[in-house]
């Protein structure tokens, strides 16, 4: 069902109201009754009485929040340090949780980079995006929630590996290519880990890679990755590249001088996009001996390394998520030093996860939570502190969910649908049912029940797999987390049910 908006009439009418009332807390301030007053002065002062009510109308519209997005790039949902069971340290992540909400159950709209961003911008589902893989550039004639905030007057600012033009390898050497378009007002917009490499190697298509070349580290860039693309994911070796040269050190440098520009006096939306913990597992020498004593489980499912192996990637994944939750306790400190903090809504949350070898997979792409599922922590002015929700929400989402904070209507062709009513507590549940797709499968999640269709657990390559081919998945993932017992044949009914959404 399609949320209703009010009309323009009703709008207006708001508005209106928010002045009378803005025009009353001034004459409430009077040291005398204002219908004597307003009998006895002349025009001028009546003019100024007026002129205070307008700013305090100013003043408030002033006060609404900004909203800083952190964004890590295939970030797990369950590889926090916020539960138990994982030896991950991520104390700023720990605090923003500590004032805000945890959400247990956040899915993408789809886990894969460019699908998965072009959800988010468009506020639509996957089937709806007009991104079906990353062989396809975001529709520059669709509308972005970011050029809707830049509407609302906010200051639309962003950082990283945005990747809303994932097959046309052309960022611009200062990064500004496109960002107009997109909505921006400001931003530095630089290539994902490989993207970078294979487009810059010789002259460089994006301002990391053109920063490399300028510092005479390309070359030793360039021949560490190819290296790390032979090898894959058990390539552990720390990168020879210094830590201010790392990529992720980089964007959260580039995101300070982005905050240090942000206009005084105006409502400002930041989005952070890391390009860690995205393989390959690439860390820095300072970076390893925090690590490297740790032991985590071994993936599950899986017998394609050996137990050292698998350990030591796991240690890479945890120091480059440690790394990122450094890099984002500065930016909050330079939030608090403007004086913002008080009014920013923070969101830390990720494109898609990371299999880590679980069911013998790696990377993204898959419907398992530990590919689709991916952290949501929110704080900020409303949102009450120390909750932890397990209600399903998606981040296709996020897009209405800003255009409330920042007054603005969402349009009725999204899917978006605010979540302030849930990050606020004034609501329990938000949707029924939350979904996600890639390719030819497509899933539906109540926050307990998972179906899957169109997907075959033991196929290497989906794009082969057939309706036919690929009965349904039940999975319960409150009593199978990992996923692993099919229960579509014993509960027929859940599969029914869930199926209504997939339509």
């Amino acid at each position: 069902m399609r949320r209703l908006h009010l009309p323009g009439a009703a709008l207006a009418a708001e508005a209106c109201n928010t002045a009378r009332r803005a025009i009353s807390s001034i004459w409430l301030l009077l040291p005398v009754d204002p219908l004597i007053l307003s009998t006895q002065m002349n025009r001028r002062q009546f003019a100024a009485i007026s002129t205070a009510a307008a700013l305090h109308v100013r003043a408030a519209e002033n006060r609404r929040p900004n909203i800083l997005l952190l964004f890590p790039d295939q970030h797990r949902h369950d590889w926090t340090g916020l539960g138990p069971s994982l030896d991950v340290r991520l104390p700023n992540l720990r605090a923003l949780a500590a004032r805000g909400a945890r959400f247990t159950n956040a899915i993408v709209g789809s886990p894969l980079c460019a699908p998965s961003r072009a959800c988010i911008a468009a506020g639509k589902e996957y089937t709806r995006c007009g991104v079906a893989s990353n062989a396809h550039d975001y529709p520059l004639p669709q509308t972005t929630f970011y050029s809707l905030l830049r509407q609302a007057g906010y200051h639309v600012a962003a950082c990283g590996k945005i990747d809303l033009h994932k097959k046309t390898e052309d960022w611009g050497l200062d990064g500004k290519r496109l960002l107009p378009e997109w909505g921006f007002s400001d931003g530095i917009d630089n290539a994902g880990k490989f993207d970078a490499i294979r487009s810059g190697a010789v002259t460089p298509k994006d301002p990391y890679m053109a920063y490399l070349h300028k510092e005479g580290l390309a070359a030793m860039h360039v021949a560490d990755f190819r290296r790390r693309q032979r090898e894959g994911y058990k390539d552990t070796e720390p990168t020879p590249l210094p830590d201010p040269a790392y990529c992720d050190n980089w964007i959260a440098s580039n995101t300070l001088s982005l905050l240090h520009a942000a206009p005084k006096g105006k409502p400002w939306f930041l989005a952070v996009n890391f390009t860690g913990p995205h393989n390959p597992m690439d860390i820095t020498r300072s970076m390893e001996p925090a690590c490297r004593h740790r032991t985590y489980p071994q993936p599950n499912r899986c017998d394609q390394y050996d137990a050292a192996t698998h350990t030591a990637i796991r240690q890479n994944y945890a120091a480059m998520v440690e790394n990122i939750d450094r890099r984002a306790g500065e930016i909050l400190d330079a939030v608090r030093e403007r004086g913002d903090l008080e009014n920013t809504i923070v969101i830390y949350s990720s494109d898609h996860g990371e299999m880590l070898g679980d069911h013998n997979r790696w990377g993204k792409t898959q419907p398992y939570q530990a590919s689709a599922g991916v952290p949501f922590v929110a704080a900020g002015p409303g949102i009450p502190r120390g909750r932890t929700v397990t209600a399903p929400v998606t981040l296709v989402d996020l897009a209405a969910t800003f255009l409330d904070y920042a007054g603005a209507p969402t349009p009725h062709d999204m899917d978006s649908r605010s979540m302030r009513p849930l990050l606020e507590g004034r609501a329990k549940r938000h949707r029924e049912v939350v979904l996600s797709g890639l390719g030819s499968w497509r899933m539906a999640f109540d926050g307990r029940y998972k179906l899957i269709h169109g997907y075959h657990p033991d196929q290497k390559n989906q794009a082969q797999v057939s309706e036919t081919a690929a009965p349904p998945l039940l999975f319960d993932l409150t009593a199978d987390p990992l996923e692993n017992n099919n229960l579509a044949a014993r509960l027929p009914r859940h599969v029914r049910r869930l199926e209504q959404f997939l339509v």
